[in-house]
């Protein structure tokens, strides 16, 4: 794939990156998500057109409202970034297919949710049960092949993913009295199953738990986190799908191999 096609991907990822903050500001609020166009949080006020481009309008304005002069944070061009990074790999990797651009969209949902759960500590269902109900529907659909998953892998990763998960959270909060696993996860990861079938499971859920405990310790004795603080658990099973998104195979096939050399 040609880098002017890349580049032309990437630019559309801005683009979607900035709807993307529409998104993680208004759902938490329970906001329209059209309706009106983008304001400034702080004052209020409607933002003009030439204000809104992609990372350049927040580089212009030096990160701060031209009206109010409050700050404006960071994370509007990081979100418009990744989404920018996330098409291109995506696409670059799969094509321009319905399966890559199926991908794509999924990709642009956990940049969302993982957002919205490290400001909110929830992951909304406004996008994780419709989530679930697009990976079975994709999954019937003969237009779209691996790494998504067919009907019957689809189905067994559904109940995997979400019943297992909740089984396991409810028998560890019966046994210890604390929630070990918030309901959003277990649907995060019931999305999981329906999209990616029940094989991906077991590498996602490992590789979200070493993610997260390497940034859960790091954050404790480097930052002094409070333990008894939550720490949100949907960006590291975000970063752990996206990792096998691109990497699963490799990853199993080098498992495999070793098990074999053992045995």
């Amino acid at each position: 794939m040609s880098w002017h096609l890349l580049a032309i991907f990437a630019f559309a990822g801005l683009i979607f990156g900035s709807f993307l903050n529409v998104l993680i500001h208004r759902i938490p609020l329970e906001e329209n998500i059209v309706f009106p166009r983008s304001r400034c949080p702080h004052c209020r006020q409607m933002i003009a057109w030439h204000d809104n481009i992609p990372v350049l309008s927040w580089l212009i304005l030096l990160a701060r409202c031209r009206h109010c002069r409050a700050r404006i944070s960071i994370q509007y061009p990081l979100v418009e970034l990744t989404a920018a990074i996330l098409t291109a790999a995506t696409l670059h990797r799969f094509g321009l297919t319905p399966t890559g651009i199926a991908l794509t969209v999924l990709g642009y949902a956990l940049i969302t949710l993982t957002v919205i759960d490290l400001y909110h500590y929830i992951l909304p269902d406004v996008i994780t049960l419709p989530g679930i109900a697009v990976g079975i529907v994709l999954s019937l659909t003969p237009w779209f092949v691996p790494p998504l998953a067919n009907w019957q892998e689809s189905l067994i990763g559904l109940a995997a993913g979400g019943g297992g998960l909740w089984l396991f959270g409810w028998i560890f909060y019966k046994l210890t009295g604390k929630e070990g696993m918030g309901l959003g996860d277990v649907k995060l990861v019931a999305l999981f199953g329906a999209w990616l079938g029940w094989q991906a499971l077991p590498l996602i859920i490992f590789g979200s738990a070493v993610i997260g405990s390497v940034v859960g310790i790091t954050w404790i004795l480097v930052w002094g986190r409070d333990r008894s603080l939550p720490i949100p658990f949907g960006p590291y099973l975000a970063l752990a799908a996206w990792g096998y998104l691109h990497f699963g195979p490799a990853i199993y096939a080098w498992y495999l191999g070793r098990m074999v050399m053992l045995f």
